[in-house]
């Protein structure tokens, strides 16, 4: 039986770890072959460990285990041409792209009078101008397929201004209205934009938490804005990567503009 996306190609931005790895894991098992594109190094001021080339040689091993094609590369999404050599490359190994999934980003916490320039600075050209990067370099290869699917990684964050997130809440509410601009110029192409927004996922990004109680002891207030409205502190990759998998599939043919929300209920609290 074939699989729900079999005999298609997807590019994946932050593939190393943690929901990329898990999205290129899901689209392999049903049948995608894969572009997977990772920073696999160090960025200021980050609270968690950054993702590394042994990660990214794990998601291939991982994808290959599974029978399928994988191109993986090195690069910045922030910078334009490694990142259109990265993905020219691996169109031209496996022949076409179908689906996008921009999912590379960063999250840094701090109380807005902590946020330093440096900080804005690269959150939000990495969640931001990186998104644009990617559709803008990846959407030519889709348009010459005949058309396809492209799912932008936002978040709860891109619905719901939440505390301690100032430059991550506004470079995703900037990727859930460029989703919906994508959307409205690529549809002549056949080709669907959606946005996805994650509550807290289960992966190294996750290990930053401890940084929320001492800001909360300040100003408790805005405490139970981080809650889900399902009994759960966090999600697990995969029912992310569910989404991705319905949204990648001709299961979604007429589904663009779309805020998806796998958010256990959070923004509607």
């Amino acid at each position: 039986m074939a699989g729900r996306v079999e005999g298609k190609v997807a590019l994946i931005t932050g593939a190393a770890r943690g929901q990329g790895r898990s999205h290129a894991l899901r689209l392999a098992e049903e049948g995608a072959d894969i572009i997977a594109v990772d920073l696999c190094g160090p960025v200021p001021n980050l609270q968690y460990p950054p993702a590394t080339e042994e990660d990214l040689a794990e998601t291939v091993r991982q994808v290959e285990a599974l029978d399928r094609r994988i191109v993986a590369t090195k690069a910045d999404v922030r910078d334009r041409d490694a990142f259109k050599a990265a993905i020219d490359e691996g169109v031209a190994a496996l022949g076409k792209l179908d689906i996008v999934v921009a999912n590379a980003g960063i999250c840094i916490i701090a109380a807005w009078d902590e946020v330093t320039p440096e900080i804005w600075n690269d959150v939000v050209s990495i969640n931001l101008t990186g998104v644009f990067n990617t559709v803008q370099l990846a959407a030519p290869h889709v348009i010459a397929a005949g058309g396809g699917s492209i799912i932008l990684t936002s978040s709860a964050a891109g619905l719901k201004g939440l505390p301690f997130l100032m430059p991550y809440v506004a470079s995703k509410f900037g990727v859930t209205g460029m989703g919906k601009a994508f959307a409205a110029e690529l549809a002549q192409h056949n080709i669907r934009v959606n946005t996805l927004h994650p509550t807290g996922v289960d992966t190294a990004m996750g290990e930053m938490g401890g940084a929320f109680p001492p800001l909360l002891e300040k100003n408790p207030a805005v405490g139970g804005m981080l809650a889900n409205m399902l009994p759960i502190q966090v999600t697990e990759p995969r029912d992310q990567s569910n989404a991705v998998l319905f949204l990648a599939s001709d299961e979604a043919r007429y589904v663009t503009a779309l805020s998806m929300t796998v958010d256990a209920g959070t923004t509607e609290y």
